[in-house]
């Protein structure tokens, strides 16, 4: 699926879009499970510095409901291991993000592994997300935006903006200097893989079309966490062949093993 430019242009730039990796058909069947009020009663807020309200529903462990084959599909996986290199690829956590019309709030600059390297994750190369768009995701809706190629800069510190962990602004603003801003808009069904330590955030959604996502993150088994009580991380992952989201049809997320705002353990410090 990814070939060797663009593995290269991942390792360059510390992203990659592939468009169309799923179909119109499984982004409705995908879209309708992300409305669903099993995983809609599930999420929490955060705000951002302007008050505005981030939401986001998160599990951990990927079953058989329809994102947990979409998380264990053959053409993420193997992705995922394409970019990642040797080593057996697990699931760290699927979230379900909920950007409404006009109420979305921001995402400030950070790295997914300043977040991860509070809950003991050594390697931050043995760890990547991937960004499945179930809307289409504009600058005027919010898309993600990444700094190019800072990924290679290593972790920042992260401190608190508003709810969120946001990464240290003065690293920021001299990584802007030198780094590329890039707008990822998407097409529903398009993914975007993005390295744990490549600096990204996204604005507020200021239109009237809702941007829905879901974000798969994915960890090699040898990169095991001391405070990360979820074993989904270190257990590989069961892929399935990239026909059984369709063929399994509509399956919401019953049982899952939801993360809870209190449970969070980048927001511990607030308390």
């Amino acid at each position: 699926m990814i070939n060797t430019t663009q593995k290269e242009a991942y390792h360059r730039d510390g992203y990659l879009i592939m468009p169309q990796l799923f179909s119109q058909e499984e982004i409705d069947l995908l879209y309708s499970v992300a409305t669903d009020q099993s995983v809609v009663n599930q999420a929490f807020d955060l705000n951002d510095q302007s008050g505005k309200k981030t939401k986001l529903t998160l599990w951990f462990t990927a079953g058989d409901d329809s994102f947990g084959l979409m998380s264990r599909s053959k053409r993420l996986v193997e992705g995922v291991q394409t970019l990642l290199g040797e080593g057996e690829v697990c699931h760290f956590h699927s979230k379900v993000m909920q950007k409404e019309p006009r109420v979305g709030g921001s995402w400030e600059w950070h790295q997914d592994y300043g977040y991860w390297y509070k809950n003991g994750f050594l390697f931050p190369e043995a760890m990547i997300s991937v960004m499945v768009a179930l809307t289409d995701a504009t600058i005027e809706n919010g898309c993600l935006q990444v700094l190019k190629g800072t990924h290679k800069m290593q972790r920042f510190e992260h401190l608190f903006a508003g709810e969120q962990q946001g990464a240290d602004m003065d690293f920021v603003t001299e990584a802007e200097k030198v780094s590329e801003l890039v707008y990822c808009e998407l097409k529903a069904g398009d993914v975007l893989f993005f390295h744990s330590n490549i600096l990204h955030r996204s604005e507020a959604n200021l239109s009237e079309y809702a941007r829905w996502s879901v974000i798969s993150a994915y960890n090699l088994s040898y990169n095991k966490p001391f405070r990360e009580k979820h074993t989904s991380c270190i257990e590989p992952v069961q892929v399935v062949d990239d026909q059984a989201l369709l063929a399994s049809g509509q399956r919401v997320v019953n049982q899952a093993d939801f993360l809870s705002k209190d449970k969070e353990i980048t927001l511990q410090d607030l308390k």
